[in-house]
């Protein structure tokens, strides 16, 4: 077996076990003597998402790392191997988040002006459970009132690198 694709294979079995993305220095750290360059492991993940253009996966890039997903269009057969109800969220949950991921930071009574209700505790305390939303800080305001902003786990959630993927608001409109 070749180093190349010695090195291809270990980094596949990576991305099958692990239980979140890997960063290219988690992947580098993976090795003790010959260790790969970032850009090797980047030409080696290449290599391996050529491989598997005639696959139902491949091999994304989301804002903690690399992982390996299915691609999409398998999500009609896909579902019925999850016997959990789907996840559905309200939509005060669903407004909260998203002026949360564009409007960050932004307290909770920005949020409640831009909704103009008020915003149920239970929500931001689901959010911050789920790790999609965090604290980030205190507005320089009378009663120091918390500042939220989204987190990697939101973006690795959606498929994004950056919350600058977030689609234009007048996109959304359209």
């Amino acid at each position: 077996m070749s180093p190349k694709n010695k090195l291809d294979l270990i980094i596949e079995s990576a991305l099958l076990v692990a239980q979140t993305p890997l960063t290219l220095q988690e992947l580098a750290n993976l090795f003790d003597i010959d260790k790969p360059s970032k850009n090797q492991i980047k030409q080696s993940i290449d290599t391996l998402n050529k491989s598997y253009v005639n696959r139902s996966f491949e091999i994304i890039q989301v804002a903690s790392g690399y992982r390996i997903q299915v691609k999409n269009g398998y999500e009609e057969w896909l579902v019925k191997l999850d016997k959990q109800s789907t996840t559905r969220y309200s939509k005060a949950f669903l407004e909260t988040l998203v002026i949360i991921a564009y409007k960050q930071p932004v307290t909770r009574g920005d949020i409640e002006g831009i909704r103009g209700v008020s915003v149920n505790p239970q929500i931001i305390r689901n959010m911050i459970e789920y790790e999609w939303v965090k604290v980030v800080g205190h507005k320089d305001t009378p009663g120091k009132p918390e500042l939220l902003a989204t987190t990697k786990k939101f973006l690795d959630y959606f498929n994004m690198q950056s919350i600058k993927e977030l689609p234009q608001v007048d996109e959304i409109t359209e």
